[in-house]
């Protein structure tokens, strides 16, 4: 069924995917360039944009992508022009490396958490307001703004010789155009648009935050004090300050809007120790959260169902299952089993 919501949401990845398929307009259709560049430039956006972000400067980071983007177009246009590769294979070339310049973008992360990051889109929020479709009009406002320059671009005496280039790059040569400096600029720009697309790109209708019915934790990471699990919250706040990572803790974000919840833990997990799961219960007490907890002597972090198949079976502490499938059940007033 359609919402306005799914509307908007179309609306916007259509706008920011727009960039893409202009940058594969003056590639593919006007230069006549299979560029297969465009996979690693859009991601390579991505990660430029998500650091500029989280290093406090989100505005920076669409000027940065769209620098990136260039550079990777820059890399594809040399081999394609000055060593003579395919411009297919020059492309794979780039699009190969950029793996590991993404990476190192990203300081050799998988992954850049952006939780409590101010980003363009935050900032319109405070401007614009919570109910506006600023996500949309962002997007909107990139896009046209880009194809309009480009447009103007084209009608230029470079981009003539751009468009001329891939029509007839012979007769171009003929009246002492350098096509191998046209080549450049425009994968240079081709590049820079779908890098511009990643840097914008962020997850459509998130403003309403799903809350789940319920949460069904075993041996959680909760604390960052004391008793933390450090790996995740260096992770979660990207840094070793111990000041950063407190705004993560979980204790202190449960409320009386918590859903139900139901975990349980070993004793002898070292690597998440009990006290995660203690504090939490404490937290889920004092906010007067229905909760249901089962703590088992034996076992080690990560023994899931407890099951040969996963880990050492264990009958008794694999009960965990058949306990939470009653409590589901008691919880919703349904069988589950």
């Amino acid at each position: 069924m359609f919402t306005l919501a799914t509307v908007l949401s179309a609306l916007e990845l259509g706008f920011i995917y727009a960039l893409v398929a202009l940058a594969l307009f003056l590639s593919f259709r006007v230069l006549n360039i299979a560029d297969m560049t465009t996979d690693g430039a859009f991601t390579l956006g991505c990660a430029v944009s998500a650091t500029a972000a989280v290093a406090g400067h989100p505005f920076l980071g669409l000027p940065l992508a769209l620098l990136a983007g260039a550079a990777a177009g820059f890399v594809t246009a040399f081999l394609q022009t000055r060593l003579a590769v395919p411009s297919i294979l020059a492309g794979i070339i780039t699009n190969t490396g950029l793996y590991t310049v993404n990476l190192a973008v990203m300081g050799f992360s998988s992954n850049v958490p952006m939780l409590k990051t101010t980003t363009i889109f935050t900032v319109a929020q405070s401007i614009l307001g919570e109910n506006a479709p600023y996500k949309l009009l962002v997007a909107a406002l990139v896009t046209v703004v880009v194809c309009v320059l480009l447009i103007l671009f084209l009608g230029t005496r470079l981009g003539l010789s751009i468009r001329a280039t891939g029509d007839n790059p012979d007769m171009v040569r003929a009246s002492s155009i350098n096509t191998a400096f046209t080549i450049t600029v425009g994968l240079c720009i081709s590049n820079a648009m779908t890098a511009l697309s990643g840097a914008v790109l962020d997850i459509p209708g998130e403003t309403a935050q799903q809350r789940p019915n319920a949460v069904i934790l075993g041996y959680p990471v909760v604390t960052a004090g004391e008793f933390a699990h450090r790996g995740s919250f260096v992770r979660l706040a990207g840094s070793e300050d111990a000041a950063a990572q407190q705004g993560f803790t979980l204790e202190d974000q449960v409320n009386s809007d918590t859903p139900p919840v139901f975990v349980w833990h070993t004793m002898e997990d070292k690597t998440v120790p009990v006290e995660n799961t203690l504090l939490l219960l404490a937290a889920l007490r004092r906010a007067g959260v229905p909760c249901e907890a089962h703590l088992f002597e034996k076992g080690a972090h990560g023994t899931s169902i407890s099951t040969a198949e996963v880990d050492a079976a264990d009958p008794h502490r694999a009960h965990w299952v058949a306990l939470c499938l009653e409590w589901l059940g008691r919880t919703f007033g349904f069988d589950l089993r």
